[in-house]
């Protein structure tokens, strides 16, 4: 794509790439990931229904623990899940930690869940699954004052659920990386 500077503005030309003849679309880079910590929130109380499309979750009690963290969820943290056009659901969530040299660390993340009606209706019964049986992904960002997590202010993190729950005893377990 043909980008165009004009005064502040990054103009993007929409028209398709078009490669010389016998030339193909290649990666140019790669990503790494490091492993920064598992988190695990649990549902507290009966999720808020706003409309058809909104359900909010809180979420309290929970932790976060990896080699360089280790954290207990506090209020106020919660989800704000979305049911997308196509049936996706679309995470918005905030997290509060406080570890346990009480720093405060903001965690603030989006993702996508997709997932089969029938898992969705085992799932939402209590049902246990684990990352097979769904897609879901998240990009957690993180703020802080404290000067032995401040690094966390510079880095995105990807999350992949690793157990999933609903129900009254529901919980989400993620593994977070830090993307090099």
């Amino acid at each position: 794509m043909e980008r165009r500077e004009e005064s502040n503005f990054v103009q993007v030309d929409p028209r398709p790439c078009r490669y010389p003849k016998g030339m193909d679309a290649r990666a140019t880079t790669t990503l790494k990931s490091s492993y920064l910590m598992t988190m695990h929130a649990p549902m507290a109380g009966t999720p808020r229904r706003i409309d058809g499309e909104l359900t909010v979750y809180s979420s309290v009690e929970g932790w976060a623990s990896g080699p360089r963290i280790a954290a207990q969820i506090r209020a106020p943290s919660g989800d704000w899940l979305r049911v997308g056009p196509n049936g996706s659901l679309l995470v918005d969530a905030r997290v509060l930690l406080e570890t346990e040299d009480s720093a405060w660390i903001s965690v603030t993340y989006q993702g996508v869940i997709q997932m089969t009606p029938e898992v969705f209706e085992r799932m939402s019964a209590g049902a246990l699954f684990g990352p097979e049986a769904f897609y879901f992904i998240t990009t957690p960002r993180f703020q802080t004052d404290a000067p032995r997590y401040a690094w966390l202010n510079h880095v995105q993190a990807v999350g992949k659920a690793v157990q999933l729950r609903g129900g009254l005893e529901g919980f989400v377990r993620y593994d977070v990386f830090t993307v090099e």
